[in-house]
């Protein structure tokens, strides 16, 4: 059994995905990222950076609890556990610790940084709109041209870097992204979306998700609550 400590972000469905495409059997505590629950010390003894996913797997590498965070970090740890969407072939291997390195390190971030600023930053600043705006563009190029060689990214296998990357691209428009102009991206993108288990794990926790963030949350999201010392 996996405690999974998430929240309906990309984040969080990028574990939410892997669990279900693996049925490993889970059970979800929801960590409210807008009520300030990744502060509390109980969570912070698992996800020390006070990131959601975080997890605890019952039945560790050493028969006795494992906790782990950083959705990375996890993905490979449950494709080891299972023997699955990880390929065995060095080559194949490798290419898919490139690609999730390329969503940890630049997807995530950067198409994070554009949702912010396009949709919730409190002063439009052109000057962050535009770079980040321009980012995403460029993010989705990459994706879109090595997905003209490859059906999926690391390879022609589905793995964890196809999941890792797919949920920050669900929509575009908030980044300052047409998607049309990415066809394989969007051919892609809907293909992932149809398996069943995506569509199980999307639903994780979807009922949680609020249409309006009140004040309160913004600064647990994105104010000076998230800069105090722990």
């Amino acid at each position: 059994m996996i405690d999974l400590y998430s929240w309906p972000t990309p984040n969080g469905h990028k574990i939410h995905i892997m669990l279900e495409e693996t049925a490993l059997k889970y059970r979800v505590h929801a960590i409210d990222i807008g009520a300030g629950d990744q502060f509390k010390p109980e969570f912070l003894a698992i996800s020390p950076n006070n990131k959601i996913p975080a997890m605890i797997d019952q039945d560790g590498p050493d028969g006795k609890p494992f906790a782990l965070a950083e959705s990375g970090a996890m993905l490979f740890y449950l494709a080891a556990k299972t023997g699955k969407f990880l390929p065995k072939g060095i080559r194949e291997r490798w290419q898919v610790m490139q690609w999730t390195m390329t969503q940890m390190g630049h997807v995530g971030p950067m198409l994070g940084q554009a949702h912010h600023f396009l949709q919730y930053a409190p002063e439009k600043i052109e000057y962050a709109m535009n770079r980040y705006r321009n980012e995403a563009n460029r993010l989705y190029g990459v994706v879109e041209r090595r997905l003209e060689e490859s059906k999926f990214l690391a390879c022609d296998e589905y793995t964890i870097a196809d999941m890792a990357t797919m949920p920050w691209m669900r929509f575009p428009e908030r980044q300052g992204v047409e998607i049309d102009e990415y066809p394989n991206v969007r051919r892609w993108r809907d293909g992932i979306a149809a398996r069943p288990a995506v569509e199980r794990a999307l639903k994780v926790l979807a009922d949680r998700r609020r249409p309006q963030m009140s004040q309160e949350q913004k600064e647990n999201l994105f104010g000076a609550a998230q800069y105090a010392r722990r």
